[in-house]
């Protein structure tokens, strides 16, 4: 049986697409959704431009929930349009709370 299965992860992502921490997101977030963990993804600073990026954009309707920083895409400029209900426009608070709940947090 797998006992990973039913915990929580948390990433945060503050870097670019063009970082290699982009890619590092995206196989632990398939790597955890593989063994039944919930991904918690938070973009925050330049990882709001990841909206731009496919990969990690696809990682939302594979099952992550993707949580981006709304006051990190106005510094941006990255639009906040056109995008459902997998990707959430939120603030810090919502971060505190990923933090707090999951069983491991890693920031990138």
């Amino acid at each position: 049986m797998n006992d990973l299965a039913g915990k929580k992860l948390g990433l945060l992502l503050s870097t670019p697409p063009s970082h290699p921490n982009a890619d590092v997101v995206v196989g632990l977030s398939r790597e955890a959704l593989r063994s039944h963990v919930s991904v918690y993804l938070y973009l925050i600073d330049e990882g709001v431009k990841n909206l731009e990026n496919a990969v990690v954009l696809s990682l939302a309707s594979a099952g992550v929930k993707l949580n981006v920083c709304a006051y990190g895409c106005q510094q941006h400029k990255v639009s906040t349009e056109g995008y459902g209900q997998e990707v959430t426009f939120c603030g810090l608070v919502v971060l505190s709370q990923i933090i707090t709940g999951c069983d491991r947090f890693i920031s990138l």
